[in-house]
């Protein structure tokens, strides 16, 4: 009887950089609307696909008897009304250029398709202009006789989504216009419309994918945003959600650490109230624990007293951060 094949972990030359908020929010968008990819590359690259009814999640594992273990961020099946799978997607987001892609996309699409005998394409969301241009290219299989177009949701295809009802009708991809282009000549005009529409979410996504967009915007921009939600704030004007100047209230921006912002009147900000370390820790703890929440994680009561007991806001970024891509509270709180 012929020894069984095993599969061998190779070790790579770098270490894959470990998931961040931006990451795993963008995946987890995809992931809790599957319909959302679909209806993207209708919508964006005018694709007619094969009728389908519904669209479903599948293991992202493309584990095979081969020397390295690839795992794409999402696998999506769309199977017609007699649940035969007509269209595979492997949805992936790039974040950094990686020329190890060029190798791995074809993987993904070669395995899915040989074992779901389906036609089977890589979709790839990736905000950075330049990013997206290089995962745009053809990958060439061999000699010119094969390549692989891998369809990418990037700035260039991605429009700027400025009108507030269009932005709550298109949520997501307002959401992914702002990563886009908050940074450009409208940026402030696309980041509104985005925020303005999150309201449609429960409050924990909304914050998750406000801190995403907040987290893609550079300094100028980012001094804009905060301006305007205190002009709204002070004015009375409910223009964005509760939740935007709860997270500036409670310290859970980046940036807006130890009292960055100067002039604000006494009682509009707790939380950051002339720069009081208290508050901020008080904001992170309180963002912590809803996160931790929201991913299913169990504390027990020594977990809940450490975080608590936390006074470094490093500390508290980190398990912050640590949630998403975490299965427990050891997970987080290393």
């Amino acid at each position: 009887m012929p020894a069984r094949s095993l599969p061998v972990r190779v070790a790579r030359t770098s270490v894959p950089p470990m998931p961040t908020l931006e990451h795993n929010g963008l995946v987890d968008m995809f992931r809790e609307n599957p319909s959302l990819a679909p209806h993207l590359l209708k919508l964006l690259f005018n694709l007619d696909l094969p009728p389908y009814t519904t669209v479903a999640i599948v293991e992202s594992s493309l584990d095979q008897l081969i020397p390295v273990e690839f795992r794409a961020d999402l696998v999506l099946e769309l199977r017609d009304e007699r649940g035969s799978i007509v269209l595979s997607i492997v949805l992936e987001l790039q974040r950094d250029i990686d020329r190890r892609k060029s190798y791995s996309w074809p993987v993904y699409v070669a395995v899915v398709r040989a074992q779901k005998e389906c036609d089977t394409v890589v979709v790839v969301v990736a905000p950075d202009a330049e990013v997206a241009a290089w995962a745009a290219q053809k990958i060439d299989l061999g000699l010119g006789l094969g390549t692989l177009q891998p369809l990418v949701i990037g700035p260039a295809i991605v429009p700027e989504v400025t009108d507030q009802a269009e932005a709550e009708k298109e949520t997501e991809l307002a959401v992914l216009s702002a990563v886009a282009h908050g940074n450009g000549p409208n940026g402030l005009a696309v980041v509104q419309a985005a925020l303005g529409a999150l309201g449609r979410f429960d409050r924990e996504h909304a914050a998750v994918y406000f801190q995403i967009v907040y987290n893609a915007l550079r300094d100028p921009m980012r001094r804009a945003l905060e301006a305007l939600i205190m002009e709204r704030q002070t004015e009375g004007k409910a223009t964005f959600p509760p939740f935007a100047q709860q997270l500036i209230e409670r310290g859970r921006i980046e940036g807006i650490r130890e009292g960055k912002l100067e002039g604000i009147r006494e009682g509009k900000l707790e939380g950051i109230r002339e720069g009081k370390l208290e508050g901020e820790l008080k904001g992170k703890r309180d963002a912590l624990l809803r996160l931790i929440a929201r991913a299913g994680i169990a504390l027990t009561a020594d977990d809940r007293a450490r975080i608590q007991a936390c006074t470094d806001p490093a500390t508290l970024d980190r398990w912050v951060d640590n949630v998403l891509g975490a299965k427990s509270a050891a997970d987080v709180l290393s």
